[in-house]
């Protein structure tokens, strides 16, 4: 197993991972009455808010709604796409 194939088989389940928790997050954003620092919860706000916090404070909330999640999600997803994609980076460089 190389470099780039563990990286591979690590850096996949890390983007994946993290893209469903952003995803969750988009979602409970829309129940505000739900405590985050409470389990299950918390288990979801965890991880996701050091990446959040410095976002907010160069997205302002659109219309009340904090869409920093939604951006990360899109992060993430173009990070997988350009790295582990079938013309991905490291797809190829695997080859």
């Amino acid at each position: 197993m190389t470099g780039v194939d563990l990286t591979v088989w690590i850096l996949g389940p890390v983007l994946g991972v993290m893209t469903f928790l952003f995803i969750f997050r988009i979602i409970l954003t829309w129940y505000p009455q739900v405590d985050l620092n409470r389990l299950p919860w918390n288990l979801i706000a965890w991880p996701t808010e050091p990446f959040l916090i410095p976002l907010r404070k160069l997205v302002p909330p659109i219309g009340g709604v904090d869409i920093t999640p939604i951006i990360w999600v899109g992060i993430f997803s173009l990070l997988r796409e350009v790295l582990l994609g079938q013309q991905g980076l490291l797809t190829m460089l695997s080859r």
